[in-house]
């Protein structure tokens, strides 16, 4: 196996977990940086406050976003099946 193929299977690797993880993390940092502003500008120092908000949104995005996260992750694993077939070869 050449490294060109273990290069492009890494790759292939990051893209996937980026691109899966990315909708979760991006609504869990604009719902902090927003909870952040709003307990900043009203000086109200509660941690339930920032967390239920956050964990909501992060649930509401998981909902919304489950069937594009597992497309991805079932098409990486196709991919990386058909690699690891041609290994012996």
């Amino acid at each position: 196996m050449p490294y060109e193929q273990f290069i492009a299977i890494g790759r292939e690797t990051l893209l996937s977990t980026v691109l899966t993880v990315m909708p979760v993390l991006a609504a869990a940092l604009a719902a902090g940086l927003l909870i952040g502003i709003i307990q900043a500008a009203t000086s109200i120092n509660e941690a339930t406050l920032a967390f239920v908000p956050k964990l909501l949104i992060v649930g509401i995005v998981l909902a919304l976003s489950g069937p594009f996260m597992i497309a991805t992750l079932t098409n990486y694993f196709q991919t990386i099946f058909t690699e690891v077939s041609k290994v012996n070869r």
